[in-house]
């Protein structure tokens, strides 16, 4: 069964339905591309008793895109080859679009990457007004580029300008958006009114050629030559570095794609948007992306991480104990999805405050159109905040998200406990306790998990779900749908003081703290992490956590190491810290002054006062770049590999997505375990060495590592 249905009407309109057989989706593969050489052969025969051609597809969605399977396996051995199939592909693509007569995409459902592709190599764009529907050219954020002519076509359609941020940013939009911008044509209201309007597009064009192919044609908003044009491009790469940070080499081949296909004929810009894509294909950064934005997010989506056989949850009532930024914003998360939410704080003054912040949110949604009053009066309506441990009588889950003291949550998991419905679970949002520990204040801790969410909750997707001792499957796989059924990508792991997200950011900001310590300037510090990948510097993010909450957590810390018999091993960015706070009074974001000045007006500054107190001029102007990136991130890779040691973590799936999704590990690696697999395992082990040679055992290559190190094996 061929991946195109050839339909030619009695009215001598050809309709090509994809349709690939044994697949949900349509997408780019070695039975597509048979498909169309089979397909497009056929027409150039039939082509005299052809009036006009309509594209449209059989499946829910018009087309996925290529096949991340095959594209994920190229190697540089296969360069050539990969490069002789794609232009191979698209010679078909430009015969249908070069034949002469009127060819029509009908767009039924979303077209993202390479389904956006071939309707931009039709003359006439048609789609379903439906907002379900999805069109964009999303490669980049897989680290690839839009190798199926996209580079070309749509600057030719709408601009260079205009393209940049479909094409540099993967920016999708829905129907009403894409015609605006003057991707698609035209907007149908249903299937037959979609037909029926490519039929009268044919009717009305008997012959057809794109504008790109008529003599004269000039580029929309000017080519890169002219002047007006000519003076963004000369800063359009500066800007570009300046997001990257070279770390992603994806957009600066889009911008060079595009830019020098627009200077030359369109055949010629076609050839050059294959050679950058099979460099990017082939590339480290686009598997490691690939590797784990698409192939181990969709496992741990799939329910990798979930028992089995326990039967699919839906919550209706959940309760949230503490109205501050966690909890309320946890509360909006819950409520937005349909869910019952009972929002309690000491008083219904700071209750009313924490659903104040959902008010605030949806208020911005409302303004940008994108929700209704009725529709955020409803939301709100779902969430009741209260002083009352009363109202959490029927709730099916109850998250506490109070300060960070064992004895706290502990009253407040026995005031709430014996409220909840008959087997119902109680979750902490602890960010740091050991839930067993937790779990004793609990009468049935079979029922209690760790539920921890990431500030702030309604921008960070995921949630690191912690299996205590005594956790039941059934409370795991129950809890694993409550965060799916909000939307969040859901994490597991064992039970551990700051178990894996925290232990790991802690490793991050410790070694920042402490290369301050050591005399580095922290002006090279910060740009240290954001050049090896990371959001934002070390210094910057400890401001935003609070150097008195990272004094709070460490004093927690070392009472419960010690009390359990343990010893408590200061680090090094301990003393800066205590100095900050106890000598300079500088506390961090929130009290106005931390690492950083926090002026009224105006942006942020690193304090003047840190070169006197600590930097070293000749330590400071002797330091690597490359020195300072290693160690922030190698410090989390190590940490990472201790959790999967010890049994904290349980697969590389939840290292890597945990890592990049949770504490913003540099995304370009694919994760902290992904980056050691492409480093070089054996590599890595002996660079970890020289590191600890250097500053210390907390570098000191974990035993798990030293074994695969061995025989060179990849973590998998």
């Amino acid at each position: 069964m061929s991946a195109i249905h050839y339909d030619l009407g009695s009215d001598q309109i050809l309709t090509l339905t994809i349709d690939m057989p044994g697949q949900s989706a349509n997408t780019m593969n070695a039975d597509f591309r048979q498909g169309l050489t089979e397909t497009v052969a056929k027409v150039k025969e039939d082509l005299d008793n052809i009036r006009g051609v309509i594209v449209t597809s059989a499946k829910k969605t018009f087309f996925a895109g290529g096949d991340l399977k095959e594209l994920h396996k190229v190697t540089r051995d296969d360069a050539q080859a990969f490069e002789d199939m794609v232009n191979g592909l698209k010679a078909e693509m430009r015969a249908l679009e070069t034949c002469g007569k009127p060819v029509v995409a009908a767009i039924n459902g979303s077209a993202l990457g390479g389904g956006l592709e071939i309707a931009l190599a039709c003359h006439h764009r048609i789609v379903l007004d439906n907002d379900s529907i999805q069109l964009g050219l999303p490669e980049v954020t897989l680290g690839l580029l839009p190798g199926g002519g996209g580079t070309q076509r749509l600057p030719r359609m709408i601009g260079l300008e205009a393209a940049f941020p479909f094409l540099m940013e993967g920016k999708k939009v829905k129907p009403k958006a894409a015609l605006k911008a003057g991707i698609v044509d035209e907007l149908a209201s249903s299937t037959d009114d979609m037909m029926t309007k490519a039929r009268a597009f044919i009717e009305a064009n008997p012959k057809c050629q794109q504008p790109w192919d008529q003599k004269g044609f000039k580029l929309p908003g000017g080519a890169p030559h002219h002047p007006a044009m000519a003076q963004k491009l000369a800063i359009a790469p500066a800007m570009l570095k300046q997001k990257t940070k070279g770390c992603y080499p994806a957009p600066e081949r889009i911008l060079s794609a595009a830019v020098e296909g627009a200077q030359v004929d369109f055949d010629n810009g076609s050839l050059i948007e294959t050679r950058y894509f099979a460099e990017l294909v082939i590339g480290q950064v686009a598997k490691n992306m690939t590797g784990t934005f698409w192939f181990q997010l969709n496992a741990i989506n799939a329910g990798g991480s979930r028992p089995e056989g326990v039967e699919k949850e839906t919550f209706k009532k959940v309760g949230v104990l503490g109205a501050g930024m966690m909890g309320a914003g946890i509360a909006y998360s819950t409520a937005t999805r349909g869910i019952e939410v009972v929002l309690k704080d000491v008083s219904v003054d700071n209750a009313e405050k924490g659903k104040n912040y959902s008010e605030k949110l949806l208020a911005k949604k409302v303004g940008r159109g994108r929700m209704t009053e009725e529709q955020k009066a409803e939301i709100l309506g779902r969430i009741k905040a209260t002083d009352s441990a009363d109202d959490l009588e029927g709730c099916d889950l109850v998250i506490e998200a109070v300060f960070e003291d064992s004895d706290l949550k502990a009253k407040v998991t026995q005031e709430a406990e014996p409220r909840l419905i008959n087997n119902g679970i109680f979750a902490s949002n602890t960010s740091t306790i050991p839930i067993t520990q937790l779990a004793e204040a609990s009468a049935k801790p079979d029922n209690f998990i760790g539920l921890h969410f990431f500030s702030p909750v309604d921008k960070m997707q995921l949630v690191e779900i912690i299996v205590g001792a005594k956790t039941s499957d059934e409370t795991l796989a129950r809890a694993f749908d409550y965060v799916q059924q909000i939307g969040k990508i859901p994490i597991v792991v064992n039970d551990s003081r700051g178990f894996f997200t925290s232990r790991v950011f802690g490793t991050f900001v410790n070694e920042g703290i402490s290369m301050l310590g050591e005399g580095v300037h922290p002006s090279s510090i910060e740009n240290a992490g954001v050049l090896a990948g990371m959001p934002v510097g070390p210094l910057a993010i400890s401001d935003e956590v609070s150097l008195t909450l990272m004094q709070h957590i460490r004093a927690q810390s070392k009472k419960d190491t010690e009390a359990a018999g343990g010893t408590w091993h200061p680090h090094p960015a301990e003393a800066v810290i205590d100095q900050m706070v106890d000598t300079h009074n500088r506390k961090g974001k929130a009290a106005g002054a931390g690492f950083y000045e926090y002026p009224t007006n105006g942006k942020k500054y690193l304090w003047p006062e840190l070169e006197n107190l600590f930097v070293d001029t000749e330590k400071a102007s002797a330091v690597k770049l490359q020195d300072l990136k290693d160690r922030i991130l190698f410090i989390q890779a190590i940490e990472t590999v201790r959790c999967l040691e010890e049994g904290v973590l349980k697969t590389v799936e939840d290292a890597n997505i945990g890592s990049i999704f949770g504490i913003g590990y540099a995304p370009w690696t694919g994760g902290a375990i992904q980056f050691i697999n492409q480093y070089g395992v054996r590599a890595f082990a002996e660079r970890a060495k020289e590191l600890t040679d250097q500053y210390g055992d907390r570098f000191a290559p974990p035993a798990l590592l030293l074994e695969k190190a061995e025989t060179n094996t990849l973590f998998s």
